[in-house]
């Protein structure tokens, strides 16, 4: 259920980014409606460590994610890299921060400018800032080429259009990782692309943040490759933090409905299963212009109640001892327990 609270954040002397009760609202062009796009998020990273973002299409992970580039800037909560509020930050400052943190973005063809050489598009950064010289900037470029896979003698003077999305998606890395970040923020990177150049690109991904001390935040609806390559993984519903937790606990056993049905909805390698026989999560995610009250997951959740009409679930540690696992909802899913047959059912309605 998504709900709101901080028991999950950890100490602030221990994590490079901290996000807490990030708000961000978009107009809808009518008078006094608003579309409140992210509620009360609050989640930190550790400096070396991958956070999953994970939930359905249109539940908030790429607008926290560019929230937290202040892209826009939210309209409250704070955002704390590397000791600073880049909330409070403006102009020189801001620019000279976000160089610390990149972003690789969904589509990758259309992230590149069409009509600017690959040797340019991933030097740009290194010219604003006049990193160097003009040598020591054309041979970090071709470094940079070498260490995702492309030839630079090849790939140096040609334009996007002339690559595939997979290529494309390396000079995007590149691009993204050549003016030396702590922190990137991968919105989505492989969703765009085919399953082999998945792989590809993850493990890319995985190579990149060993060589170069990277600490990364994953969004993804795929929770099957969220878990191969987060350190923990945080679920969204309907721009609300609902589970936090410990990859390997918390797919073995979700303690919230909603992650106990994204799991479900994971494809089973077996021909003998079918996917009409599974269950499903049933009905519409509502209008962020208008979402439900106390719970945002209570209009499709097997367990709702009045409790959940009326009052936010806080996020609250799950009772075991060193278990990185939390939930906000009202009525969780208890070690060891999954949902009955009859909340399955209630669930595929």
């Amino acid at each position: 259920m998504a709900g709101t609270g901080d028991a999950h954040l950890r100490a602030p002397e221990d994590v490079l980014l901290r996000v807490e009760h990030l708000l961000v609202e978009f107009p809808t062009g009518r008078k006094g409606q608003k579309v409140n796009a992210v509620t009360d998020v609050s989640i930190d990273v550790k400096e070396g460590e991958t956070l999953g973002l994970v939930g359905e299409s249109g539940c908030g992970k790429s607008t926290t994610g560019k929230a937290i580039m202040q892209l826009p800037p939210p309209k409250s909560g704070t955002v704390v890299f590397e000791g600073r509020d880049m909330t409070e930050l403006e102009g020189e400052a801001l620019r000279k921060t976000r160089t610390r943190i990149q972003m690789i973005f969904q589509d990758p063809i259309s992230s590149l400018n069409p009509r600017r050489r690959i040797e340019d598009i991933i030097s740009e950064g290194l010219d604003i800032w006049d990193v160097g010289d003009k040598a020591s900037r054309t041979k970090k470029v071709d470094d940079m080429l070498l260490t995702v896979g492309l030839d630079p003698k090849v790939v140096r003077g040609r334009r996007p259009h002339q690559f595939s999305g997979g290529q494309c998606q390396r000079i995007s890395i590149a691009r993204a990782v050549v003016t030396e970040p702590r922190l990137i923020i991968c919105d989505e990177p492989v969703s765009a692309l085919d399953v082999s150049v998945q792989a590809q690109i993850l493990n890319l991904l995985e190579d990149m943040k060993a060589r170069y001390g990277l600490t990364l935040v994953f969004i993804a609806h795929d929770l099957a490759v969220v878990k191969n390559i987060s350190d923990r993984v945080a679920v969204m519903y309907l721009g609300r933090i609902c589970e936090v937790g410990d990859p390997n606990v918390l797919y073995r056993q979700p303690a919230h409905p909603y992650t106990a049905a994204l799991l479900g909805a994971i494809p089973v390698p077996d021909p003998n299963v079918r996917p009409e026989d599974r269950p499903l999560l049933a009905g519409e995610i509502p209008s962020p212009v208008s979402p439900p009250s106390g719970c945002r997951f209570r209009t499709r959740c097997p367990r709702a109640d009045q409790k959940c009409a009326d009052e936010v679930p806080i996020m609250r540690p799950i009772n075991e001892a060193d278990v990185d696992q939390f939930v906000a909802c009202h009525h969780p899913l208890a070690p060891g327990e999954a949902l009955t047959p009859v909340e399955l059912a209630g669930l595929a309605s």
